[in-house]
């Protein structure tokens, strides 16, 4: 019998996952179906009842309901613990396994599709919510020292407090480079420059603009947008302003994707070649 599988979000028309799991499965032989579901703003929980009632084997979870996953799930594995925020659930035996494989697929793309290096990398993170607290760990832990900006400071210095442990003090008093215990607004960010800004808000959602100094950009820096699918304002913001490489955020997707995959299924796609059809 072929086992069923979705992404739950609101919105969720625009989502590859389906076109990317069905290339999964073609290219490893799995007998798997894979849906798009809207969920209700309020129909988080109800959804997954449904979904696990009809015998769906697992989920993805994005905008905006990773943190409703993690209360829901029964059991957290510790990448998903540390980030506070869930993205792929298994369904076993009445059990529900709550994962976080943002992260990781994050540092894949960026070190291994993109070719850059990690380590020592001065890097901003745009935005407070479940996309961020789902890769701070993975970044600080591959040697990156994390900035966090947020419209909301008190937003960016609680998920700070929550790494502490990957942050050392902050003695920048003048704030004229990045340190690692940085929680700012976009106003405190005017005279500092990185070698990798991460646009992990929902802005690009809808074509909305982040308030960036012009002169964020490091010579050589990377602008990454998590969102993908279209040519976003942080995009367009950072070809303007010096950014020598700008990425959207197919790659996280098609290499999260591949750790999801591997939960569910036990077998680990090639995600190169996935990801060079959907480019194609």
């Amino acid at each position: 019998m072929t086992d069923q599988y979705a992404v739950i979000g609101n919105p969720i028309a625009h989502s590859k996952s389906p076109l990317i799991h069905r290339m999964f499965a073609e290219q490893t032989g799995q007998d798997i179906s894979y849906k798009a579901i809207l969920a209700p703003l309020d129909g988080f929980a109800a959804t997954i009842e449904r979904l696990r009632a009809e015998g769906y084997k697992g989920c993805n979870v994005t905008v905006p309901f990773k943190f409703e996953a993690l209360k829901l799930a029964t059991r957290i594995d510790p990448h998903a613990e540390i980030a506070q925020a869930v993205n792929t659930l298994k369904f076993d035996n009445g059990e529900i396994m709550g994962y976080n494989t943002d992260g990781r697929g994050l540092v894949a793309d960026i070190q291994f599709n993109l070719k850059i290096d990690l380590k020592n990398k001065n890097i901003l993170l745009a935005g407070a919510g479940g996309a961020a607290s789902g890769v701070i760990h993975s970044l600080a832990t591959m040697g990156a020292r994390v900035t966090i900006a947020n419209r909301n400071v008190e937003k960016a210095q609680i998920l700070v407090n929550r790494f502490s442990h990957l942050f050392a003090p902050n003695n920048n008093a003048e704030k004229k480079s990045p340190t690692r215990n940085n929680a700012l607004s976009y106003a405190d960010l005017a005279g500092q420059q990185f070698d990798i800004v991460i646009n992990a808000t929902s802005a690009s959602l809808t074509d909305s603009t982040i308030p960036l100094p012009a002169t964020i950009f490091a010579p050589g820096a990377l602008a990454y947008d998590m969102m993908y699918g279209r040519d976003t304002p942080f995009m367009k913001f950072a070809r303007t302003h010096g950014a020598a490489v700008v990425a959207d955020g197919l790659g996280m997707l098609v290499e999260q994707a591949a750790e999801a995959f591997y939960l569910w299924r036990g077998v680990r796609p090639d995600t190169a070649a996935v990801l060079k059809k959907l480019r194609a």
